[in-house]
């Protein structure tokens, strides 16, 4: 079903699912992406950034492909019907989907990008690893039909699903690898422990906070200036100088756009704090006044004058607090 405008208007009042899509549209820059490849999938790490831009599919989908069951595929396979279909799911969509190919191995990997705001499991509900699984193998059955048919097994292409998590605190920048390996538990020693490279979860930790070193990482030092407080034109000039990013017009109009949001979102949430500060404030002053049994009409004039109100807000709050004082 296709929202109207009026459905999509209303979504782009929330400020975090606004800044979050900016984030997104932002991270699925295919600069931005050949570094998150490069720093995090062992198989391009030995190439140059430019080799690695080349490799990536001008497909980038953002916000756009659902993970579940039976909905993967809707549009791209006659006879999506015979798909499974796991019942009481809800619907979830990939944050930003890719498709690299490696020309040097002849390898087609089939990536998905997560920018996730923590990583602990008392904020998430569930443990980030779990999640994780659930995403490559998603991503591993969606191919039927697609990438291989019948039993064709080995024509199954590689998956990675890559998550960002900003909430580590100041050694905290780290990234993991999760995988399959394959080992002998019993009977003659094949060779060493094995690992299957078809699926691979990797988890990279941002740091938050203002007051950090750089990290040893390029790739975790080029987020976390990116996510910084940072101005425009310094991440423009990190961006170019320190990273050799060639600021097209679409990129660093995505900058803008995500530091500009950035900046709404705190100047909001500081004028919320000031307007919470304030209520209590005359909450506070009509007590006291009440208490010293000064008349309900003076409390008023006083409102007005010390917090500048007009007549009918002071009376709003005094018949507030007011009755409030009286009832205990």
């Amino acid at each position: 079903m296709v929202e109207t405008h009026l459905a999509e208007a209303i979504a782009a009042t929330d400020a975090a699912v606004t800044y979050d899509a900016y984030v997104k549209k932002l991270l699925a820059d295919k600069q931005l992406l050949a570094w998150i490849l490069k720093y995090s999938v062992s198989e391009f790490r030995d190439m140059e950034i430019a080799d690695i831009i080349s490799c990536i599919s001008d497909e980038i989908e953002v916000g756009v492909r659902p993970v579940d069951s039976g909905m993967t595929n809707l549009g791209r396979v006659p006879g999506s019907g015979t798909e499974d279909f796991v019942p009481g799911e809800g619907l979830i969509i990939y944050d930003i989907r890719f498709t690299a190919y490696h020309k040097g191995r002849e390898m087609k990997f089939l990536l998905d990008l997560e920018p996730q705001k923590s990583s602990d499991p008392s904020k998430l509900g569930y443990h980030l690893d779990y999640r994780i699984v659930f995403y490559l193998a998603r991503m591993i059955s969606a191919q039927k039909h697609t990438e291989f048919f019948h039993s064709d097994f080995d024509n199954i292409k590689n998956v990675r699903s890559i998550w960002l998590c900003m909430d580590q605190e100041e050694d905290g920048d780290s990234i993991e690898e999760i995988s399959l390996v394959r080992k002998t538990v019993f009977g003659k020693e094949t060779g060493e422990k094995e690992e299957l490279g078809m699926m691979k979860g990797i988890i990279i930790h941002l740091r938050k906070g203002e007051n950090r070193k750089e990290s040893g990482n390029p790739l975790i030092a080029l987020l976390e200036s990116l996510f910084s407080k940072k101005s425009v034109e310094e991440k423009k000039r990190i961006l170019e100088e320190e990273y050799g990013m060639v600021l097209t017009v679409e990129l660093e109009r995505k900058v803008r756009l995500m530091c500009n949001w950035s900046e709404s979102l705190i100047e909001d949430s500081l004028k919320r704090g000031m307007e919470k500060g304030m209520e209590k404030g005359i909450e506070m002053f009509i007590l006291d006044n009440l208490e010293e049994k000064i008349p309900p009409m003076r409390i008023r004039e006083k409102l007005q004058r010390r917090f500048q109100l007009d007549e009918g807000q002071a009376e709003v709050y005094l018949e507030r607090y007011g009755d409030l004082h009286y009832v205990l």
